[in-house]
């Protein structure tokens, strides 16, 4: 078993090499398989446009009903294994421990002598033949402050939480909305790399939700 995993990793481990990722690739391969093994380009899950909410006339109902739609892009894999309940983030589908184990630190993006970007390049990174298709990455890859961990809780504390200045890093609600909507690493979670199941919808889409569930009260279901 050990002699065909070897067998496995030495080819890409060689040409990552070549590409200055040999690490990555290594770590990559030894965490399992990918969210979709086929290869097959994938899609990820729809959203409903601000719109399809017109009909609610209650503007609290409609306020909540559009951040519960929302939190299907929050609540997503993509995104939540970046806000962990621990200082350790998760991988895939199935939330599975990091592999290789590690902390955020205080600066959210590792330790020394293992960080971030020990694997995690500016960019995803492309592994050909390999079970899990690509290394995930972006420019500033660091995991979310602990005290906007989601991970364990409810969408009523998510969305208590992401209100609180206390919490999100000093934001308004204005903030928040520019956050979601332009932020080049919550963008990741629709260009996540081969191998990867993009979040639902479009970052436009998810945006326009934001906006519309302040625009109502910004209320918490």
């Amino acid at each position: 078993m050990i002699m065909r995993q070897l067998r496995e990793i030495w080819p890409m481990a060689l040409a990552a090499m070549a590409a200055g990722t040999a690490i990555a690739a290594v770590i990559a391969i030894e965490a399992g398989v990918a969210d979709n093994p086929s290869g097959r380009p994938v899609r990820g899950a729809t959203l409903k446009g601000v719109a399809e909410f017109q009909a609610i006339t209650d503007a609290g109902m409609r306020s909540r009903a559009l951040f519960t739609e929302a939190a299907k892009v929050i609540t997503d894999p993509r995104c939540i294994n970046c806000h962990p309940a621990s200082r350790s983030p998760t991988q895939g589908d199935a939330m599975h421990p990091h592999m290789p184990p590690i902390q955020a630190g205080k600066s959210g993006t590792g330790i020394a002598g293992l960080n971030c970007h020990s694997c995690h390049r500016f960019t995803n990174t492309t592994l050909p033949g390999s079970r899990v298709g690509s290394v995930p990455g972006a420019e500033h890859w660091l995991l979310a402050p602990a005290s906007m961990a989601w991970q364990g809780l409810t969408l009523g504390e998510i969305c208590k939480q992401l209100k609180d200045p206390a919490r999100n890093g000093g934001r308004s609600l204005a903030d928040i909305h520019r956050h979601m909507s332009t932020d080049h690493l919550v963008s990741w979670a629709w260009h996540p790399g081969e191998g990867r199941r993009p979040a639902p919808g479009s970052q436009e889409e998810f945006g326009a939700l934001i906006e519309a569930w302040i625009t109502t009260g910004a209320e918490c279901p």
